[in-house]
């Protein structure tokens, strides 16, 4: 057995038992732990509250799952990435048992608008058209949309609204919100803004396209809903086809992006397609407890019904229970023209189907789920008729999650006593752009998709989320990007040099002073220093966690401790406690597995920084280290082709074999290709480290060759496998770094760049000098006696060349022959420094 082997196989040993006691602990903190958390609760405004479950250890959460109509954008990010991280905490850092549901609204007006309208518009595409009746159709549907959306555009007195007058009347009539003001003049845009210039953005697109061949392409927001007055009662929907061919795409989309995201699946998904036979009976049995009433085909909550029996309505958002524009917008864009409500703010539980929409049979004929209804009825269906959690975005509050509420309670409730259905309701602050909600309805939105291939990766768009608490509203600013981007580099760097510094500790061919020896940390030693650090900052973490999930100063906590370690590392002494180093960096990567921001990572997180994707991947060790052992094998016949004079030191590395150390560690069961390559990365830098010590003594021909190779090595050959050698000064080994390859080739072409730029710049500089120069020479050049004697301005001179009479004979004043013999006398200088340079010529 060779020595690393056994240095390896006594590590080892050591684990179990550590493993065993961290467990141990972990055990009796998750059980203290879970007594001392306290949530922001919408149900009880104001401060955290104590959490309390149903049940001892176990967790029943319900959360609103996406109306899958259209791709998922950042403000769905912000909702579900949020709530993950919360699921992770109760999952990976408490410990509880997570029973997670979520659903996937698959019918909704807003999917019946988007589905019918494309499905006309397929149909219209199909048509034969003359130019003349392209023109005509779009010219009615844009008019059409500026009535319904703009209607201050159809007041002119200039005729009819057409694609020439319509920049005028739109700056006319909405310029000075287009130019950041509001509707009304006063307070701050915001929605209603928003919503304005989409639609104006509409009509903007729409100008171009009518009266070309176009108009399918460039106006299609006007067209689908003039298409869709005219036409929605010709589709037969029996067909259902049309909606769920929608639906079940953009679920599809929707838990891709998920996924791209490290999300974790929900342990059970409901649709409302798959419970519309239980919607019907659970309303029929709100209906029979005289909480709800039908009409026209329709049933309606009725509210004051339920308060009069002692339930309370609108307990989350109290204030808003007479806001006309919510209920509407809850009520969706389809339910307007439904009558026979009994008080303005009763909400439909079923909904009669007019032509053009899905329907279903029930008691009251074919008809379809109101939005409210469905969540009740498959929550309940899931977690029974009391659950712990229940989650969604903030603008849910009312009155989707109000009236859930309400119909549930009525739902379950005895008369004269109240059902508690939710226990705990957390609803995450939305996102927004220029004070507005990012929604897919005022498509002011970027797709995750998008974002995840230009801004953002999975982790930058946590971290940020991380930064702000996922009850408090969110607005992406250069400035918190910029904040995450730094936190997140810090991280980084601390791992890539832990790793490094334990590479180095574990080199088999180098001193044992550092060696594992010194990782294993002594369960009974009391902590100061650094170990008394980590386990402050754990107090802090735990603390923060407690405290409705501060990930903030999770994320502030974090920093610190790192900042600390760096401190440790760089100081002058050099003697670093390798074994606290380490212990802080698998407690890092501990808390940022449990945040979710480390895809391929798994709990219970027990590994030393971010998880190699190729470390899970089931590669043959002999594969894996194919691009090590090639750089190593080219570094090693081109060291040898340098000629460099024999010595013991200089053949002992050439003859080297780094098979026998990976051979080793195959045995022992390594299976990360980062730690399968390091034999061949050690015997690399190490040949590079003696090169560059061997540089002060060798020829001057000689020590360029040998330069070039040991940047060579360093800024191609190992860099493009993703590795960096950091090289240290007085000697000392360079260390060995994993960094993505992606991040260092940008790192040199940035550097090239600069550095081409740099060059640039001097080589301009130069040219100009040299071009200054010989202006001044060419105009030094010229006697004195001969400067003025081509100046247009003057007729007469003297005998040394000064102007005497200007151009129409009268004499020059002596104010300006003053200054005229200023010049003179310069030139006469610079003349004399030429003649003494150049010589007469």
């Amino acid at each position: 057995m060779t020595v690393f082997s056994s240095r390896l196989l006594h590590y080892s040993s050591l684990i179990p038992l550590r493993q065993t006691r961290v467990l141990v602990r972990r055990t009796l903190a998750t059980r203290a732990a879970m007594d001392s958390i306290k949530v922001h609760n919408s149900l009880k405004p104001g401060p955290p509250v104590p959490f309390t479950p149903i049940e001892k250890g176990k967790i029943s959460w319900y959360a609103c799952g996406p109306t899958v109509y259209d791709q998922s954008h950042l403000g769905h990010a912000r909702n579900y990435v949020s709530t993950d991280i919360i699921r992770r905490i109760m999952l990976h850092y408490y410990g509880f048992d997570v029973k997670f549901v979520m659903n996937f609204t698959d019918i909704d007006d807003k999917i019946i608008l988007k589905a019918r309208r494309q499905r006309l518009l397929e149909i219209e595409k199909n048509k034969k058209y003359t130019e003349a009746e392209l023109t005509e159709l779009g010219m009615a549907a844009f008019r059409a949309y500026a009535k319904s959306n703009l209607p201050k555009l159809l007041e002119g007195n200039d005729g009819p609204l057409d694609p020439n007058n319509y920049t005028p009347r739109k700056d006319a009539a909405y310029g000075k919100v287009l130019a950041g003001g509001t509707i009304t003049g006063e307070g701050k845009p915001g929605d209603d803004e928003a919503k304005l210039k989409m639609h104006i953005n509409n009509m903007t697109s729409a100008t171009s396209a009518i009266g070309g061949d176009q108009l399918f392409l460039g106006a299609e927001e006007i067209l689908l809903p003039y298409f869709d007055s005219l036409y929605k009662e010709s589709l037969d929907t029996s067909d259902q086809t049309i909606f769920t061919s929608l639906t079940q795409f953009m679920e599809n989309e929707f838990t891709n992006d998920m996924d791209a995201l490290n999300v974790l699946r929900p342990d059970v998904v409901t649709r409302v397609t798959e419970y519309v036979p239980q919607i019907a009976s659970f309303v029929e049995r709100v209906v029979e407890k005289g909480f709800a009433y039908e009409a026209e085909g329709s049933v309606y909550f009725d509210i004051a019904a339920f308060e009069k029996a002692g339930n309370t309505y609108a307990r989350l958002r109290p204030e808003s229970r007479n806001d006309k524009a919510l209920q509407e917008e809850g009520e969706g864009s389809l339910g307007k023209s439904l009558g026979g409500k009994r008080g303005p703010s009763d909400f439909a539980l079923w909904k009669k189907s007019k032509p053009g929409e899905p329907f279903w049979p029930s008691k009251w004929g074919n008809g379809r789920p109101g939005w409210h209804i469905e969540c009740s009825v498959m929550a309940s269906d899931v977690l029974g008729s009391r659950m712990d959690l229940h989650s969604g975005g903030i603008d849910l509050a009312f009155p989707h999650h109000d009236n859930e509420l309400a119909q549930s309670e009525a739902y379950f409730c005895e008369h004269g006593h109240e059902h508690t259905w939710v226990n705990y309701f957390l609803h995450m602050g939305h996102l927004s752009i220029s004070g507005s909600k990012m929604s897919k309805s005022l498509k002011n939105f970027q797709t995750i998709k998008d974002a995840l291939a230009s801004t953002y990766t999975a982790r930058s768009m946590r971290i940020v989320f991380l930064h702000g608490k996922w009850n408090d509203g969110v607005e992406i600013t250069p400035s918190m990007r910029t904040q995450a981007d730094s936190w997140e580099a810090v991280v980084n760097n601390f791992f890539t040099n832990v790793k490094s510094l334990l590479v180095e500790a574990n080199d088999p061919t180098g001193p044992i002073k550092n060696g594992v020896e010194k990782l294993s940390v002594a369960e009974n030693k009391p902590a100061e220093g650094l170990l008394s650090d980590l386990e402050q900052a754990k107090k802090d973490v735990n603390a923060a966690l407690d405290n409705s999930f501060d990930t903030p100063q999770v994320l502030r906590v974090i920093a610190d401790i790192i900042r600390k370690a760096n401190i440790h590392i760089g100081a002058p002494n050099g003697n670093i406690e390798l074994s606290a180093i380490e212990s802080i960096a698998r407690w890092v990567t501990k808390i940022v597995g449990i945040l979710g921001l480390d895809a391929n990572a798994s709990p219970p997180y027990e590994g030393l920084g971010w998880a190699s994707p190729a470390a899970l991947a089931d590669v043959d060790p002999t594969t894996a280290i194919k691009p090590y052992e090639a750089v190593y094998n080219s570094v090693l016949s081109d060291a040898k082709s340098l000629g460099l004079p024999a010595s013991e030191s200089w053949s002992n590395l050439l003859s080297q074999s780094p098979a026998a150390e990976f051979d080793s560690l195959v045995a022992a069961g390594a299976k990360d290709p980062e730690q399968l390559g390091l034999p061949y990365l050690r015997a690399t830098s190490k040949i590079r480290d003696e090169l560059r010590r061997l540089v002060p003594s060798v020829s001057p021909e000689l020590k360029k060759s040998i330069l070039s190779l040991s940047d060579r090595i360093r800024d191609f050959d190992l860099t493009n496998i993703g590795v960096y050698l950091d090289d240290r000064p007085d000697g000392q080994p360079s260390l060995i770094k994993f960094i993505p390859a992606a991040d260092l080739i940008a790192a040199r072409e940035e550097k090239a760049a600069k550095e081409a730029e740099k060059a640039k710049a001097k080589e301009e500089a130069r040219m100009a000098r040299e071009k200054a120069e010989a202006e001044k020479w060419e105009k030094a050049k010229v006697a004195p006696e001969d400067m003025f004697k081509n100046d247009e301005r003057y007729s007469e001179w003297d005998a040394e060349g000064m102007p005497t009479k200007l151009k129409d004979g009268s004499e020059v004043s002596k104010g300006q022959l003053k200054k005229l013999k200023k010049e003179w006398d310069r030139q006469k200088k610079v003349h004399g420094e030429y003649l003494t340079k150049f010589g007469a010529s």
